[in-house]
């Protein structure tokens, strides 16, 4: 859940400064939109403003995560859909909120958004999104893919999608830790987190 203020704050952009600037233009297609101080810019998202504090940091996790997000292997929609499903098990307001729009943006109906909160044991998915929501839970719980959902999956992924799965679920479940311990609030132009998830109990 968010809290009524945030621990730490993101910085605001007319507190960045220049190394910062460039490191955010070197990862982000969007940047200079944010940082030209434009009356009509985009409000900087609240994940940017937060990872403004440690600039280098910010540099090294934008480089890494924009590999997942812009060269990925994983079908997008599966990535989508480990990625809420990891933001619904951790209780994770912001990043839940980020990437039902992620979701929606891929064609995702507000109908299977809504079955992540079941996991695996909704009726809606295919074999290996079962599969994938059952490996994401098992990572979550006991830090490992059992060997009956692995032997599933690997029947529909290459050696570079499964290791490139792994990595997703463990990279949001990083970020869900960072976001619900700064207590990220939404973004500026987002003020109401739609289906906020709740912390879920293990499955």
């Amino acid at each position: 859940m968010t809290r009524a203020s945030p621990r730490l704050a993101p910085l605001p952009v007319e507190e960045w400064d220049e190394r910062t600037r460039e490191m955010m233009r070197g990862h982000l297609r969007a940047a200079d939109r944010y940082l030209s101080g434009a009356p009509d810019a985009p409000p900087v998202p609240n994940v940017l403003g937060m990872l403004a504090h440690h600039g280098e940091l910010a540099s090294a996790w934008l480089g890494y995560n924009g590999l997942l997000l812009d060269r990925p292997t994983l079908d997008p929609h599966h990535r989508e859909l480990v990625i809420l499903r990891v933001a619904r098990r951790c209780g994770s307001a912001y990043e839940w909120h980020q990437h039902v729009r992620a979701a929606t943006r891929l064609g995702m109906s507000e109908e299977r958004i809504d079955a992540v909160r079941c996991g695996a044991a909704a009726a809606t998915w295919s074999p290996l999104e079962k599969s994938l929501l059952a490996a994401t839970d098992q990572l979550l719980t006991d830090h490992r893919v059992d060997d009956s959902t692995w032997s599933v999956l690997a029947r529909h992924l290459d050696n570079r999608q499964l290791l490139e799965l792994l990595f997703v679920v463990g990279s949001y479940l990083c970020l869900a830790l960072v976001f619900n311990s700064v207590d990220l609030q939404p973004d500026p132009d987002h003020p109401e987190t739609p289906s906020q998830p709740e912390t879920e109990e293990r499955p």
